[in-house]
This record gives structure tokens, C-alpha cells and sequence, in this order.
């Protein structure tokens, strides 16, 4: 019989952590099935249509944070000395309670690293203790696993700071992207206004007010040559619905509210500029996502963005709390000035993993050339 090798994902069910999910699954099964068999635990089966994985559903465990706690802790043990694994990737963050040879857990979670701000904590009480109880989470069994994964080289740092581990692995996720045909927009008129896009989840930390103050201080001025697209509406949350009611005053401001991924990057292609204020993220995917469109990015001067922007040749970095700065740098992107530059290329030490293929030769150990899926 085939060794196992156990993925799980209990928790996984949307957005991004979703796709980098299956990503690996597909990439696992591509490489491996041959070799392993390869068990996904997962939220709903009818999320995954990849072949040669065997599926085992546990749709209770999402809803709350006590039965993931139970799964993780007892769960897991009980399904390890069934199957008997060689590997167990945990891809959601908790390190389990398990029995196998080799065991990985994937960490995509900055939250337990962000210095919390009072503001922050009174508009989003949640997340303020979401910030303390992860932190915690994240330090249960860590130093059981035989390797750490995480997506940046500063997360590395935080971990071997916080936690004492050492075996952790620098994985950078796959951006499956292409650019799409540019089609007809109703912001667009003859005056072509230069379009700022900053496409997030309304959440304090995702730092859109820094870029609406901007907006506030340039209409001020009696700047009018600009739009910022925002990806938040009212009907979101309380937090979206306060933020609106605050800049409801701006005319530059076009509140576009949740939007599909398609149509992200049609907004990708008819943007100017990505503008990416957020002051927490594993990597910043819509900037890895608005590189292949060969346009300028003005992103927070912070360790994840220098690391995700790394050598794109138009970038300027800004100061993610001094909304006067930024809208010096909004106005003079508007009017054509030169502030963009190469960005310096990121140093990263081993264990580095390029793609999924990287890291599935890294955790197994297996001695064969490296292929890209």
C-alpha cells in the first residue's frame, strides 16, 4: 500500500486561502498521486474537483472556533492513528495534535504579529481579540512540526522571535494571473481622470481611511484630476458603513463595493495605479496581481510590500500614516511627475520554496528534479 499524506483544510472555504488550497492540492495530486495517496480534509466536498485525492468532509467544524479547537486537538489524533500518515500539512494556521513521521503547518496569518492600534481595537472589537487569541493558537504544538511555513522572509523573523523555531520555510504563493481584454467602464469619460485602485475588505488594518483622508486633503486643494476605486459599500459591515458615512463628502471617491475576481482585474487593466495602504499582510496579493499589467504601484513602506513589489520597475513606497505624504505622491502620479523607480530585489535565505513543486521536494525529501506545475 502507498504511504499517506494528509492535507488539511477544515477551515478553508473562501477567497484566497481557498485557492491557495487547492493550488497545492492539485499540484500534490499531479506530482504525487503516483507515489502517495493523498487524503484532503476539507470544509464542503463540492468545493475541490481535483482528481486523484480521496475527500473527507467535515462541514461542522467552521461554524465554531470551540469545535475547531476539538478538532485540531482530538479529532486529528484519532484520524492520524487511522490512516497512519507519513506527512500531515496542516494548511490553516493551528498546529494539530497528530502521529505522522513528517508534519508541516502552513502559517498565512499575520494577525498575531500586527501592534494593535485603540483605534482599531474600538472599531472592530473582534478583531482586537482575535489579534491576542491567535497569537496563542499559533504557539500550541509549534515546535512539534518539522517544518513552519510561511509566505514571506519577515514572517520568518517574527516566528523564530516570538516562538524559538528554526525550521521555518519561506514559501511564496503562485499568482495565477493574466491580463484581460479592456472593456468599457461607466467611470470612464473623455476627461480620463487618473484611477487609483486599492481593492480590499474593509478591515482597520486594511488602512483605506489613510486613503481617503489623501483624497480629502487633494480635494481640498482643488485637485480634481484623480478617481480612487475602493472595493467597499455600505451593506459590508458596520466598519464600511461608519468609513462611508465619514468621506460621503468626496467626489473622487467611487465606492464599488465587493466585486468578482474577473472583474477585479478588468479594473486591474483600466486602472492607472494600485495604491496599497493596508498596514498587515502575509504578502499583499493584489500587488503580485497588478504586476503583469506593467503599471505603477504606490504601496505602504512596510517589509511585506518591499518583499511582494520586489523589482517591479515602477513603485514608490509611503509612509502608511501620514496622509499628506501620500497625497503629495496621489497628485504627483496624477500629473505625470517622476516619482516611480525599480524596486530593489528582496534577499531571502534557505529554505526557500518557489512554488508549491519547491516545497513538495523540500518537505518529502524526495530526490528528483524540480518541476514546475
Amino acid at each position: 500500500m502507498k504511504p499517506r499524506i494528509i492535507l488539511s483544510g477544515v477551515n478553508v472555504s473562501e477567497l484566497g486561502i481557498l485557492a491557495i488550497f487547492k493550488d497545492a492540492l492539485a499540484s500534490l495530486a499531479t506530482e504525487y498521486a503516483d507515489h502517495y495517496n493523498i487524503i484532503a480534509l476539507v470544509h464542503r466536498r463540492n468545493l475541490y474537483n481535483i482528481p486523484n485525492v480521496t475527500y473527507l468532509e467535515f462541514p461542522e467544524v467552521k461554524p465554531s472556533w470551540l469545535r475547531r479547537i476539538y478538532f485540531e486537538y482530538f479529532v486529528s489524533k484519532k484520524i492520524s492513528l487511522r490512516f497512519n500518515p507519513k506527512v500531515w500539512i496542516a494548511i490553516h494556521d493551528m498546529t494539530p495534535n497528530v502521529s505522522a513521521p513528517i508534519r508541516a503547518v502552513y502559517c498565512h496569518n499575520a494577525t498575531p504579529f500586527h501592534s494593535l492600534r485603540i483605534s482599531e481595537a474600538l472599531a472592530d472589537w473582534k478583531f482586537g481579540l482575535f489579534v491576542a487569541f491567535y497569537r496563542f493558537l499559533y504557539r500550541i504544538n509549534i515546535h512539534t512540526n518539522t517544518f513552519v511555513i510561511v509566505q514571506q522572509q519577515w514572517i520568518r523573523e517574527e516566528f523564530r522571535k516570538s516562538f524559538g523555531v528554526r525550521n521555518v520555510v519561506v514559501a511564496h504563493p503562485v499568482v495565477k494571473s493574466k491580463q484581460t481584454p479592456k472593456v468599457g467602464d461607466p467611470f470612464e469619460s473623455n476627461r480620463h481622470p487618473y484611477r487609483f485602485f486599492y481593492p480590499s475588505f474593509p478591515r482597520p488594518f486594511k488602512n483605506a481611511e489613510v486613503c481617503l483622508e489623501a483624497t480629502r486633503i487633494l480635494e481640498n486643494r482643488g485637485v480634481r484630476n484623480f478617481e480612487l476605486w475602493l472595493t467597499i459599500d455600505e451593506t459590508i459591515n458596520r466598519y464600511a458603513a461608519r468609513m462611508m458615512d465619514s468621506f460621503s463628502d468626496l467626489k473622487s471617491v467611487r465606492w464599488l463595493g465587493i466585486l468578482p475576481r474577473n472583474r477585479i482585474f478588468e479594473l486591474y487593466n483600466q486602472a492607472d495605479c494600485l495604491l496599497f495602504s493596508s498596514r498587515l499582510e502575509t504578502w499583499g496579493m493584489p500587488i503580485s496581481e497588478f504586476r503583469p499589467f506593467d503599471k505603477p504601484i504606490l504601496a505602504a513602506d512596510l517589509p511585506y510590500a518591499h518583499e511582494t513589489a520586489g523589482g517591479h520597475h515602477q513603485v514608490k513606497f509611503f509612509d502608511p500614516n501620514d496622509a499628506s505624504k501620500l497625497a503629495d505622491l496621489m497628485e504627483q502620479a496624477a500629473t505625470g511627475r517622476p516619482i516611480f523607480a525599480r524596486a530593489p530585489e528582496p534577499k531571502i535565505a534557505e529554505p526557500l520554496a518557489h512554488n508549491w513543486s519547491e516545497l513538495w521536494s523540500l518537505l518529502l525529501d524526495e530526490a528528483r528534479p524540480v518541476r514546475n506545475v
